[in-house]
């Protein structure tokens, strides 16, 4: 439960004076009732934010009713079943017609190179969202159709997302680092009817050639008897300054942006790829939304699986709408005036939360970057806060020890005194670089919402709030509204007060995922089967003697590599693949920047050798496999692993020798420990 009372310890942030002025939650007591009436009277909580929507028919069916117990029956959630809205409209009509704010800037777009940018209102987001809605109808896309968006950080992105929403089609976004094959299975896996992309694009100073992946893609899907549909692709860079200019001047209200333009020769399929532009030159901008259930699906998102088959994790409309506006507004303490910026991928959960729909709910103005945190240099995201008077600045860990790693120069060549909220995302922030972003980047005055959640839970989780709660660096401190958080031993046992174990969820929260696309068995075995009437996240944490909460990492075989998960046995398999390898094994090794990196064990089939050339062509396979962010940092030769008496790989004492940790614990169930000091021996070997 909730303390009584804010701890008193040395390394504790208050907030200033400014930030309690006028904040939502001022207090520590506010937080704690507000936080009582959620868990105790959630339909009046929940029912009193709902009615800030709309809602074409109220619900029909009990406000909450879930099952969290897979042995007694099938898991299930419904939040206010029955009642009817469209999530399109309260993020944009809504907004435009009633609270009258059509000429109010929804994102300010600021691409890979400097002064390459735009802006775009939120009349002129809804007319382009109901164009490309039209599109979609036109070309036989209607109510849970599922669309596959392959795309860079860039408007038409949100304009897709949206227009699927708005007539009841469900995406799934798929991160544009991802490889060909990454999407192929996704693709596979959700049986899209059709793919939006976009020809290419720049990170950093690399070239992407994003069709050419999608291209790919799609012909694996065709050798595996699933021939899409239609190929939508977004002149991004174009042929020609004409082309850019023309383009870019459809989406905007201001001066078309100078996106940069490349001689880009896109390979083209007529009787499957279609122009983007050519289809909304002929499209209206009145489209009329389709009622959806609160409880219909509104994306798939997948995130790695233990198994090594990515997850299809499904959100529904209504709760999904509640739970990312209210976070929003609360944990960033959101004002009209602010301008907020997320520097998340729409690829990821954050961009779908955080990015896109929670932020539009509120009616924000928003910051979209295409770039990357260092180029053209180390000073690029101060650069912006200033150039659009940023209040609100969200992003990971990575990120932050990225930046550190340039030291205090190329931050204090911006003022950033617009700044107000900081926030992180994606894994836990070490003390070191909270205390770098709150002393530098902050200066000292600014809060940091560390903050704990996943694809699976939709929203915030464990968060602090701005004015309400003192900062402990490196906490995620306490639950939001409505989550109800347990620590548990091996055994199930819930622990009272200081504490160490598996964190799970007692009470469903209304952005908590529906299942598993296509296999809610999965769903129930991964989430609740280990502990009957719990949610598991799959983290371990501790709850320190104030109630505070830690996030300790993950507990089962998933590894956190920047903020996104990775599957050790995706990384496993592709590893395999390789003909040099009979076997292989993944596991986290602490990384500067990353906070966790992959290092990999591999066995050699006989007659192969361990050469610099084996390990950049299995750094390759798991690249083209999965994508970058999944290649490995380390590899050594294992010529044998540490195995139980069944045959099983023992991860744990992989991670100690990956990192040159003698303290094994037990390893009683060692079938042979023989291959202990070889594997140490050779870690003067990896590459």
């Amino acid at each position: 439960m909730i303390p009584d009372k804010t701890p008193v310890d040395q390394d504790v942030y208050h907030a200033a004076p400014e930030v309690v002025n006028g904040a939502y939650v001022p207090n520590f007591q506010k937080y704690k009732d507000l936080y009582l009436q959620s868990i105790q009277n959630p339909e009046e909580f929940w029912g009193k934010i709902a009615k800030e929507y709309y809602w074409k028919c109220p619900r029909t069916g009990r406000f909450l009713d879930y099952n969290f117990d897979h042995t007694k029956g099938k898991i299930y959630i419904k939040w206010m079943e029955g009642a009817t809205t469209n999530i399109c409209y309260n993020v944009l009509d809504r907004n435009v017609n009633e609270k009258k704010q059509g000429d109010k800037i929804a994102f300010y777009w600021e691409g890979n190179e400097p002064g390459d940018c735009m802006q775009i209102t939120y009349k002129g987001l809804l007319q382009q969202v109901c164009k490309f809605a039209n599109v979609l109808r036109t070309l036989g896309v209607k109510k849970g159709d599922r669309i596959s968006i392959y795309m860079p950080m860039i408007i038409e992105l949100v304009v897709a997302m949206l227009a699927c929403a708005r007539i009841g089609a469900i995406h799934s976004i798929v991160f544009a680092g991802f490889s060909a094959e990454s999407l192929c299975e996704r693709i596979l896996d959700s049986r899209c009817s059709m793919l939006i992309t976009a020809d290419g694009f720049y990170r950093g100073d690399k070239f992407i050639n994003l069709k050419q992946i999608a291209d790919e893609a799609l012909r694996k899907c065709r050798e595996r008897n699933f021939p899409l549909g239609k190929c939508i692709v977004v002149k991004h860079l174009g042929d020609t300054e004409e082309t850019c200019t023309n383009k870019t001047s459809t989406n905007t209200q201001s001066p078309p942006a100078k996106r940069s333009c490349h001689n880009l020769q896109t390979l083209w399929n007529a009787d499957v790829d279609i122009w983007w532009h050519e289809l909304m030159k002929k499209a209206s901008d009145k489209c009329e939304p389709e009622w959806c259930d609160s409880e219909d699906p509104l994306f798939i998102l997948y995130t790695s699986g233990s198994t090594g088959k990515p997850k299809g994790v499904q959100h529904t409309v209504g709760g999904y709408l509640l739970y990312t506006a209210t976070t929003f507004k609360y944990v960033f303490d959101y004002k009209p005036n602010d301008v907020y910026w997320c520097t998340a991928d729409i690829g990821w959960i954050t961009g779908h939360s955080y990015f896109t729909y929670g932020p539009l709910a509120n009616g924000a103005t928003s910051v979209m970057f295409e770039g990357v945190p260092i180029y053209p240099d180390a000073s690029r995201l101060w650069e912006i806060v200033d150039k659009y008077k940023v209040t609100t600045f969200y992003t990971s860990p990575t990120a932050v020890r990225l930046l550190m790693k340039y030291g205090e120069e190329p931050v204090k060549k911006f003022s950033r005194e617009s700044l107000k909220i900081l926030g992180t995302v994606g894994e836990p922030i070490n003390p070191e670089a909270w205390h770098w972003y709150y002393n530098v980047v902050g200066n000292r005055k600014c809060p940091i919402m560390d903050t704990f959640w996943q694809t699976e839970t939709g929203g915030h989780m464990l968060t602090p709030l701005p004015a309400a709660i003192p900062l402990k660096p490196g906490s995620a401190t306490f639950p939001f509204f409505g989550v109800v958080p347990a620590v548990l031993n091996e055994c199930g046992k819930e622990l009272e007060g200081e504490a160490e174990g598996y964190l799970v969820f007692k009470k469903p929260w209304p952005s908590i995922m529906r299942t598993i696309y296509g296999n809610h068995q999965r769903f129930e075995t991964t989430y609740f089967k280990r502990f009957p009437g719990y949610f598991v996240t799959g983290d371990g944490c501790k709850r320190d003697k104030d109630g505070y909460y830690w996030i300790t990492g993950r507990i089962d075989d998933m590894l956190n590599v920047s903020g996104h998960l990775l599957s050790s046995a995706e990384v496993e398999s592709a590893l395999i693949e390789h003909a040099a390898i009979a076997e292989a094994a993944a596991v986290s090794h602490p990384h500067p920047i990353k906070g966790e990196c992959l290092y990999c064990f591999v066995t050699l089939r006989d007659g192969h050798e361990f050469t610099e050339t084996l390990v950049a062509e299995l750094k390759d396979k798991v690249r083209d496999k999965i994508g970058p962010i999944a290649t490995p940092d380390y590899i050594q030769n294992a010529p044998g692993m540490p195995k139980t008496r069944s045959g099983k790989i023992m991860r744990r004492i992989l991670r100690q020798i990956a990192r040159n940790e003698r303290d094994l614990g037990d390893t009683s169930t060692l079938a042979d420990g023989t291959v202990i000091e070889e594997l140490f021996s050779n870690r003067s070997k990896t590459i």
